[in-house]
């Protein structure tokens, strides 16, 4: 595991965790809230004291659609983590109008265009 950092870019600190196999989200260390996408300056009570901390990748679906164009079909989901943050990516291999509102994910790094991208797979039982 790599060592998380103390300073940086946000967006910078991010992306480099995604190349090393990691969902990094902040932390305000005020009012404790999960902050995510990344940012100098905390959403809930302003403080510029942001940790940062690795997710364990585990994740609910909170919302899907199925968007459609001549190219194709792909599903966007929001994904609520289990550390009290939302994002939005997709889930891979799963059927764009299959995607289950409720159902457990979990996160892994793809490359697109050179580019380290978060996705979720379905957790299957």
């Amino acid at each position: 595991m790599t060592e998380l950092p103390t300073s940086g870019a946000p967006e910078v600190v991010y992306r480099e965790g995604l190349s090393a196999g990691e969902l990094r989200y902040q932390r305000c260390r005020s009012c404790t809230t999960a902050v995510f996408p990344p940012r100098v300056l905390c959403p809930g009570c302003g403080g510029e004291e942001l940790a940062w901390h690795r997710s364990a990748g585990r994740g609910t679906t909170y919302s899907t659609t199925a968007v459609r164009s001549r190219a194709g079909a792909h599903n966007v989901v929001l994904v609520d983590l289990d550390e009290g943050f939302r994002m939005m990516s997709r889930v891979d291999g799963v059927e764009p109008d299959a995607v289950t509102i409720g159902g457990r994910l979990d996160f892994a790094v793809v490359e697109e265009a050179g580019e380290p991208v978060a996705v979720f797979r379905e957790v299957r039982s």
